[in-house]
This record gives C-alpha cells, sequence and structure tokens, in this order.
C-alpha cells in the first residue's frame, strides 16, 4: 500500500472543517480523525496505511489530518487546549471552507519569519519538523514497548495497568491454543459491581484486524462478562466495528495511542513535570492614577 494514495494534508482541511462543525465546533483528535475520515470517503485499505511502524501507531492520514489542524490554527481558525480538545475559534464559526493554498502560503511565510528569529537567537538549535501536537515521549514510548520491552515484560506491565486502574484478581494465563487470551481479572466499581474480564495484550506495530477480534471473541464466550484487548498497535475500521457488533460480547480496545495515556495518567514509567511560566505586563493604565 503506497502513500501517495492518500490525499495531502492541504487537501484535507475543508473535510477537517467540515468535521468540526458535525461535531458541534468541537472535539477530541479521535473524534475529529473519525469524523473527518467519513468525511474523506478513503477505502479502509488506505486508512490503514501506517506514517512509520518503527515509531508510532498513527495512521498516514491521522499524520496529515495533525498537519491540517496545525496549518489551520496558525491560520487563525482553530485553537486547542492543553487537554488535546480542538475548536473551530469563536469568531470564525460562520467560516464554511477555507482557500488551502492561501493557507499554505500564509503558514508557510510565518514559520520561515519564525525560524529566522529562532536561528538568530540561536542558531546552534535546529528543530524537527512536525505537527505542532506531535509527541516526542509517545514516539519514545512506542519504541520501548514494541522493541526493548520483552512480551513478558508486557504482559506484567498490563498486569500492573489493570490493578493501578481498579482490577483485583489480576492473572497472566496466555498459553498456546488459549485463543489469544492472556489473563483475567475481576473490575470493582464503586464496591458495589464486579465485571469478569478477560483480556489479551498484543504488542503490535502495525494493525489489528477484525479477525484477530472475533477469534478474542470465540475464547472469551462463556469466560466473562467483557473482553479487553489492549495494543501498542491500531484497530482497523472493521476491527471497530467487530469489537461494537450489536448482540455479541463486548470488546473494550485500547490502541497505542490510549495506552500511552493511561501509562501517563497513572504515571508508570512516565514521569511527568509541570513547569510554571510567568508571565509579566505592565498595566499603563495604572499608573496614571498614582
Amino acid at each position: 500500500m503506497t502513500k501517495q494514495r492518500v490525499p495531502r494534508y492541504s487537501e484535507m482541511m475543508n473535510p477537517l472543517l467540515a468535521a468540526l462543525r458535525d461535531l458541534g465546533g468541537s472535539g477530541s483528535i479521535s473524534e475529529i480523525n473519525e469524523t473527518a475520515a467519513g468525511h474523506l470517503d478513503l477505502p479502509d485499505d488506505v486508512l490503514e496505511i501506517l506514517h512509520n511502524p518503527e515509531k508510532s501507531n498513527q495512521t498516514e492520514v491521522e499524520y496529515r489530518l495533525a498537519w491540517a489542524r496545525t496549518y489551520l490554527k496558525k491560520y487563525g481558525v482553530l485553537d486547542n487546549s492543553n487537554r488535546g480538545i480542538w475548536v473551530i475559534r469563536p469568531e470564525k464559526r460562520d467560516v464554511e471552507q477555507v482557500d488551502s493554498d492561501e493557507v499554505v502560503r500564509f503558514v508557510r511565510e510565518l514559520s520561515r519569519r519564525e525560524r529566522e528569529e529562532r536561528e538568530a537567537e540561536e542558531p546552534e538549535e535546529a528543530s524537527e519538523d512536525a505537527p505542532e501536537e506531535a509527541k516526542t515521549w509517545r514516539a519514545l514510548l512506542h519504541r520501548v514497548l514494541t522493541q526493548e520491552l520483552s512480551p513478558d515484560g508486557f504482559e506484567r506491565l498490563t498486569k500492573r495497568l489493570l490493578r493501578e486502574s481498579g482490577f483485583v484478581q489480576v492473572e497472566v494465563t496466555g498459553r498456546s491454543g488459549d485463543g489469544g487470551v492472556d489473563g483475567k481479572g475481576i473490575l470493582r466499581i464503586g464496591g458495589l459491581l464486579s465485571f469478569h474480564v478477560v483480556f489479551q495484550c498484543k504488542r503490535y506495530q502495525g494493525s489489528v484486524t477484525s479477525p484477530h477480534i472475533r477469534d478474542f471473541r470465540g475464547a472469551m464466550v462463556g469466560r466473562a462478562d467483557k473482553g479487553l484487548f489492549i495494543t501498542t498497535g491500531h484497530f482497523t475500521r472493521d476491527a471497530v466495528r467487530e469489537a461494537t457488533r450489536d448482540g455479541a460480547p463486548p470488546i473494550d480496545l485500547i490502541d497505542g495511542d490510549l495506552l500511552a495515556d493511561k501509562l501517563k495518567e497513572l504515571r508508570l514509567g512516565v514521569e511527568v513535570e509541570t513547569e510554571v511560566v510567568e508571565r509579566v505586563r505592565v498595566n499603563n493604565e495604572w499608573f496614571r492614577f498614582i
């Protein structure tokens, strides 16, 4: 599968805006990506092309949508919060379409001036060209999980993750011929309800497909209330549909991005330092009344 079949990021700007309008003017990255993919009307095999399997589980479409968001933010149409929610700026809510060529020209000129200013101040520093929302810690974590951590280590990490998330009696039981069930546990909610859960944890650098989900469901039937599939990779659209198919035992999915977020939230192998930035502004009006 070639990346040439994926539309350019500039061609994704208006479908991206349409997706945000469908979502009511704001949305998470995953919501935007899924809705924009519908507007782009791309076949599944194109949507599943990975940008760089060695570094992340991000698809090429998701990568180019990230660039589209970055360009539209610099152009002044979009904004985003620290929690990763993207919004159409209030004063731009009436904008239904943009001239993508004009957006590209504006942002490239802006970036050129910013780059010249940075080089003038710190000429020895060079920054890698990447979408604004790209998180370098995610790429590093993805490499550690897929290349440095052993399969047994990944199972132990999953066990710790589930326990930290409220599971009890967590066991890793994976064995040959077990249909992909790697373990089981009990999720307790509020001290009143409990659900028996079986899980599969796989270090994939590619996509998890619907046959993987069907095989896992077949192995979990009669053994648990719910299934949980955890991967460092990416779930195809067919896999997501299969996991939530009506009338079938439900399976919750945790892909590489959600796994990274959870490890960060629980501080499992991910350290977070909060920096406080002091901004000082002189109030000219105040001095007029001294």
